[in-house]
């Protein structure tokens, strides 16, 4: 099963025997061994009870809340790993270091070239759609990126390359029931919004499993750096995957049609727009198939999936500030 999703509200998560059991109602609506599990979400207001929390631990099962605006509330996580070897390079490489920018530029370098294969995808398969600006203005960022070692001013580029493509991705959409004016994050005031930022929050929950197993400190980044009670490390290895796990499900699931206005509510006095619980099901459902979707990983020359994939990457990113591998290879896909 991977990730158990629970989003029926004001339900109760007990256990029974070596199982999962949640409760709606008195009626049992669902009904998982532990031993399928990787992870849990819960989205909205559910009753836990301790012996669930306690099993999760137990079992190093990583337990996520997401409120029903999608947006990520916390995790209670197992113990961190006893790597602290893997934590001192981490802490080392931190500032404005040689280590640290190189991270940085990859990070974005990652990013910025999936944003960029996303729309010549897009260019190649529809006639209609004009991106012959926004392509060229990616690639230049793309371009400046080496030559630039100051990690705010990668940050600046990592901005004006996500302006380039949010400033196209309403012409990425295909279906005349939605449209995109602009990025809106909190809270967000559109359909396509919505999806977006439920989709990154989703994807955080992912990416933070992947940085505790590894035995990263959750908390200390390096495109995103010095906030606090901010997972910045899962922020950073998030950003390559944004493109090709969240962006691509959100435009499949409008696309071809999966999702209509119907599937949306608006909250009266903040206008925030959110997925009614059949829609949530849906996207959720599109999510999980995307996790476990396979490619060819270009550098371990291999099928993975992208749940994989997260693990894979932080690895990759232990390996570079361990001094095994000389470079951080970030996920880019053609």
């Amino acid at each position: 099963m991977g990730t158990l999703y629970i989003s029926q509200a004001d339900s109760f998560i007990g256990k029974v025997d070596e199982r999962i059991n949640v409760k709606f109602e008195k009626k049992i609506i669902i009904d998982v061994p532990f031993i399928k599990l990787d992870s849990v979400v819960v989205l909205g207001r559910s009753t836990l009870s301790p012996a669930v929390v306690y099993e999760l631990i137990n079992r190093h099962i990583p337990l996520s809340f997401i409120d029903e605006m999608g947006h990520y509330l916390g995790q209670l996580q197992p113990e961190m790993s006893g790597n602290i070897f893997i934590r001192k390079a981490q802490w080392q490489a931190a500032g404005e270091t040689p280590q640290s920018i190189h991270l940085v530029q990859g990070f974005i370098r990652g990013k910025l070239k999936n944003y960029r294969q996303t729309l010549m995808r897009y260019q190649r398969e529809f006639n209609d759609i004009d991106l012959s600006k926004s392509i060229p203005r990616i690639e230049q960022v793309i371009a400046a990126i080496n030559s630039t070692e100051s990690i705010n001013s990668l940050r600046g580029l990592e901005g004006s390359g996500s302006a380039a493509y949010f400033g196209c991705f309403d012409s990425l959409i295909r279906n005349s029931q939605f449209s995109f004016p602009k990025r809106v994050r909190r809270p967000p005031t559109d359909p396509v919004n919505s999806l977006l930022s439920f989709g990154y929050s989703l994807l955080r929950h992912d990416l933070q499993s992947a940085v505790n197993i590894v035995g990263f400190d959750p908390y200390l980044g390096y495109l995103h750096f010095d906030r606090y009670n901010r997972p910045s490390l899962a922020l950073d290895l998030m950003e390559e995957f944004r493109p090709l796990v969240v962006d691509a499900v959100v435009l499949s699931s409008l696309n071809k049609q999966l999702l209509t206005p119907a599937n949306f509510v608006t909250e009266p006095l903040s206008g925030a727009v959110s997925l009614t619980p059949e829609g949530r099901k849906t996207f959720l459902t599109l999510y999980e198939k995307k996790k476990i979707s396979e490619f060819k990983h270009p550098v371990m020359g291999r099928k993975c999936s992208y749940r994989e994939a997260f693990e894979l990457q932080t690895r990759l990113l232990a390996k570079y500030l361990m001094g095994t591998v000389d470079k951080y290879p970030p996920l880019v896909l053609k």
